[in-house]
């Protein structure tokens, strides 16, 4: 047998954790490592059998419980250190042979101990330790009555090749799987990215139109507001009066239309459906618009939120409706705004085919717009979450915090 230090994993074994550390294997690794143990220690009991009940010499009990103890702590030491198995395989294949030479029917044993050499051991040991195993097997079958017979070969070698073959189709599946799981990865960062360079690209282009904007309004009405003061001032100097206030007031008229400039630009940042009412009225109205039938919930009593904070609600409320409207075919969808004494929140139900948070539909739109909210959202201090599964329908919640000055509005509101 190998050494601990030779232990490594070949092409048709399971891939080794790290020396040291725990090893992080699936639920169907750890399936097919419980079902081997509990092949090995079955086959091991009805080994024993026969000597436990009186009907062979009781001489292979002693060392049948040390093969159980010796397999078992190693096992257990696999399973939480993930350390080399070289020297646990020699003891339990020297315990075994040895039980091998008392008894033949310890034969049996061998067929776990073959998916057990092909799985923590490199092709270089694995092989030969199977072939080595089955020649055990067809000596001590031999010693039986009718000495060597073409069955006590044949059976032996059939069991090797079954294992040799399941194992190498064990690793076909596994690599196959971790090829898959890889690809779906490769495509999740993409889809990441890509979404990261179109807000990227969005927030470039709102930025270069508003600086067009500004130099060609309020930076020309600035720079107007500065040659007319300074005109006022040369006037003043040399005792022109007239010529000074007439300059004073273009500049008030300059700078009253910059201050309508200016609230033209707040007006264009802010939604149509926050211009004429508020929050709201204006999640209602678009509650009632995007998924007729809905039902929208106030708790609390509302108070004045930064625009920006309204906006990312209204926004979310008309993605999250969106996706219910085109995907979710619900019976019941509910909008419910609530304002706290801390935080507001918003959160939209829907009772319809739901869905799996990370993966979406087939067409990925699902959960791509809830992206870009989940960022927006946790910008203004907030939090995001998303709850959903197959059959059992969606809820999107959000928290944003209030600030202290709206938070008091709302208050005094209330007392007076």
């Amino acid at each position: 047998m190998p050494s601990g230090s030779e232990a490594t994993p070949g092409p048709i074994s399971a891939p080794p954790p790290a020396t040291g550390t725990a090893p992080a294997r699936g639920p169907a690794l750890r399936l097919v490592r419980l079902a081997l143990h509990g092949a090995f220690y079955v086959l091991l009991a009805v080994a024993l059998g026969p000597a436990l009940l009186g009907a062979k010499p009781a001489a292979v009990v002693a060392p049948g419980l040390v093969l159980a103890a010796v397999y078992g702590v190693g096992a257990a030491r696999q399973r939480l250190t993930g350390g080399r198995p070289g020297l646990w395989l020699a003891a339990v294949t020297a315990l075994w042979l040895g039980l091998l030479v008392l008894d033949r029917g310890f034969s049996y044993v061998v067929f776990p101990l073959f998916f057990l050499f092909l799985h923590t051991l490199p092709v270089r040991w694995s092989l030969p330790a199977v072939a080595a195993a089955t020649a055990a097997v067809v000596a001590a079958q031999a010693t039986g009555p009718g000495g060597l017979t073409a069955a006590k070969v044949i059976g032996p070698t059939a069991g090797a090749a079954v294992a040799v073959l399941t194992a190498y189709g064990y690793a076909a599946l596994y690599r196959e799987s971790r090829q898959r799981q890889r690809l779906i990865d490769d495509l999740m960062r993409t889809r990441d990215e890509l979404a990261a360079t179109q807000r990227e690209a969005g927030r470039l282009a709102e930025r270069q139109r508003l600086a067009r904007e500004i130099h060609d309004t309020l930076a020309q009405g600035l720079s107007s507001i500065v040659l007319l003061a300074r005109a006022a001032e040369t006037a003043a100097g040399a005792g022109d009066a007239d010529a000074a206030r007439a300059r004073m007031r273009e500049v008030g008229r300059t700078a009253s239309d910059n201050l309508a400039e200016a609230r033209r630009f707040v007006h264009a940042l802010t939604p149509p459906a926050l211009e004429d009412a508020p929050l709201p009225e204006a999640l209602r109205r678009a509650t009632a618009r995007t998924v007729p039938g809905a039902v929208f919930h106030l708790d609390g009593e509302p108070c004045p939120l930064p625009v920006e904070a309204e906006v990312a609600l209204l926004r979310l409320t008309q993605e999250a409706l969106t996706n219910v409207a085109r995907h979710a075919r619900a019976d019941l969808t509910a909008v419910t705004l609530a304002y706290l004494d801390e935080q507001v929140t918003l959160d939209i139900y829907d009772d319809g085919v739901g869905f799996t948070p990370g993966d979406g539909p087939a067409d990925g739109r699902r959960t791509f717009g809830l992206h870009g909210m989940r960022e927006r959202i946790a910008e203004l201090g907030g939090t995001l979450t998303v709850e959903s599964a197959p059959g059992e329908g969606t809820a999107v919640a959000a928290a944003l915090p209030v600030p202290g000055a709206a938070r008091a509005h709302g208050e005094a509101r209330v007392n007076g």
